[in-house]
């Protein structure tokens, strides 16, 4: 049995907190939102995020972010990305040398464009940073449905220390060195699950929709293997799974965000109406920032941009994409002479 502490109390981290428990794990949960632990010490249920989702009662939640982290084994960061750095500031007083840090956010930031596991690194330069991500709900996670991802660390045995504390008979657990292209894969695919929700609210079909999933692990694996990703990650869990899940499930809020702003709705009234941070939002500048970087062609991810920053309708965008200049699908197959 590890101590495991979980820093962030939303959807995810408390799913997560289920799993880990579940498995035999001492768990205590962090939110720096005091009625947020107030109601799942009260409940034992987050009733706003994840209800119906009963949580045991011996884990322990708890507003003092240094009671969450001192010895513990490993801390599993689930805060929105948003906030990823200024909690990992919060952190790094309390972390030892060593201690694993599993980001399980997914998102590229703005000003720096670092991935979430290089922000804590960034910030905690002490910790073992590791992250873990793949095709994963917390609804159907909470509720015990087959579920399965990825643990990627730069070394083997913090990926199956991951493995082994998460991993059971409905929550599979792979592990991969390639940390890089698992979390662009998993930033870059809200970005697209957007444009996915956008041709929902506009009433487009099947057809479209498998369009821009196809051309959308494209244009990500075009700018991760620029960056150095591999790609059997892109075309594996964390990329194709995960996009896959993200422009599809009802339980997205990328997809639902989008499906408004299709309807109509200003980028700030769908965020709203969503309730949830939508962490495509803020990684659509930080990526349309990338491929400019790497002179990489990212035409979806523009075009969100477009959408998302400059007036422009997404019917418009559409219509963008459409007509752009005829090409051929794979530009290096060769024509018989």
């Amino acid at each position: 049995m590890e101590k495991v502490g979980v820093i962030g109390a939303g959807s995810w981290g408390t799913a997560l907190a289920k799993v880990l428990y579940t498995n035999g794990n001492e768990v205590v949960v962090w939110s720096i939102v005091e009625a947020e632990i107030r109601m799942l010490n009260d409940y034992h249920e987050h009733l706003e995020k994840l209800p119906g989702v009963r949580l045991p009662k011996d884990i322990k939640f708890t507003t003092d972010l240094q009671e969450a982290i001192e010895g513990c084994d490993y801390l599993i960061l689930a805060v929105p990305s948003v906030f990823t750095r200024s909690t990992a500031k919060a952190m790094a007083p309390f972390v030892k040398e060593g201690q694993v840090i599993v980001c399980v956010a997914k998102g590229i930031e703005e000003t720096t464009l670092m991935t979430i596991s290089e922000v804590v690194e960034d910030e905690i330069p002490v910790a073992e940073v590791a992250v873990m991500c793949g095709p994963s709900h917390a609804e159907e996670v909470g509720r015990e449905l087959p579920t399965t991802v990825v643990a990627g660390a730069k070394k083997r045995e913090v990926a199956e220390g991951i493995q082994d504390i998460f991993m059971n008979e409905v929550f599979r657990v792979y592990t991969s060195p390639d940390v890089l292209g698992m979390e662009l894969g998993g930033s870059l695919k809200n970005v697209i699950a957007l444009a996915a929700g956008m041709t929902d609210g506009l009433g487009y079909g099947d057809n479209t929709k498998a369009a821009l999933i196809t051309r959308g692990i494209s244009e990500m694996s075009r700018l991760a293997l620029k960056m150095g990703a591999s790609a059997e990650t892109l075309n594996g869990l964390t990329g194709i799974g995960d996009l896959i899940v993200t422009c599809q499930s009802k339980h997205s809020r990328n997809r639902r965000a989008g499906m408004l702003i299709g309807q109509g709705y200003t980028m700030q009234q769908a965020m709203d109406e969503v309730k949830m941070v939508v962490e495509g939002v803020y990684s659509a500048k930080a990526a349309i920032a990338l491929a400019k970087k790497y002179e990489v062609d990212m035409p979806i991810i523009q075009e969100v941009n477009a959408v998302l920053f400059e007036g422009k309708t997404a019917r418009e965008a559409v219509y963008g994409l459409m007509m752009r200049d005829k090409k051929s699908e794979h530009m290096a197959l060769e024509w018989e002479a």
